[in-house]
């Protein structure tokens, strides 16, 4: 059976054709370079040791994607004291040590996640984080979580791009 269609309905079906061909393109592109992309490992030795099978930071592209840091001496491994702000310049100190080793510096910083086992801690918290970053501020998200290893009140992700 052949369907008989008019000159502007077949202009309209080759455009959406056009279009659908070359999103199907850009996805095959994607899933091929993810396919090939392999994780890129970022040793810290200025950084604490990681308390489990993962990386400290893995690189994926020009982006870095640093796991959570806790308030850890890196030379004790053990929680710092203090309050919630002292544990927060911490969690940053162990972070910036990775992205030197990394070749960044928190300027190359464009998220941010925070984590704290008591929301009432968050004034404390975000004058500590103040100190760390200028204008513009990479973007941020602050949860409450029930508990964190070694029982730290903080911890603190960051993902980084290499200009």
């Amino acid at each position: 059976m052949r369907l008989k269609v008019g000159l502007r309905t077949q202009q309209r079906v080759g455009r959406k054709l056009a279009w659908l061909s070359g999103n199907c393109l850009a996805h095959i592109a994607l899933v091929d370079n993810l396919a090939t992309m392999t994780r890129k490992h970022v040793d810290s030795p200025r950084g604490p040791a990681a308390l489990g099978p993962y990386s400290a930071a893995v690189w994926a592209g020009d982006l870095l994607y640093l796991s959570g840091q806790t308030p850890v001496d890196p030379k004790t491994g053990a929680l710092v004291d203090g309050d919630v702000e002292a544990q927060t310049h911490r969690a940053f100190d162990n972070l910036e040590a990775v992205l030197l080793d990394a070749g960044l510096t928190m300027d190359h910083v464009i998220k941010c996640n925070v984590y704290l086992t008591d929301m009432a801690s968050f004034p404390a918290m975000n004058s500590a984080y103040g100190m760390r970053f200028a204008k513009p501020y990479p973007a941020r998200t602050t949860v409450a979580v029930k508990a964190l290893p070694k029982a730290a009140q903080v911890e603190i992700e960051l993902v980084a791009r290499r200009a």
